[in-house]
């Protein structure tokens, strides 16, 4: 039987698709509408276990607001 998503790899594979650093509010409105749609509480929660499994990579972004990187978006632009 298929592995059932849950919302840590829907958010993942949603920041992959858009190919692009987010912050915790992108990442909110990426789950909008899906079934995994959350609080900011819960996707930061989402955001700091890719980061801690290496999937992303946590920085600031050009406002000083905490961006999350894809680990090779970031090694990219290094």
């Amino acid at each position: 039987m298929p592995e059932q998503p849950n919302r840590r790899s829907y958010l993942a594979d949603a920041i992959e698709q858009l190919g692009e650093p987010v912050t915790t509010e992108a990442a909110v409105q990426l789950l909008d509408g899906s079934p995994f749609a959350s609080g900011r509480n819960t996707v930061r929660k989402c955001l700091r276990g890719l980061a801690r499994t290496g999937r992303l990579v946590v920085g600031q972004g050009p406002e000083g607001r905490t961006t999350y990187f894809l680990i090779s978006a970031k090694d990219a632009t290094s």
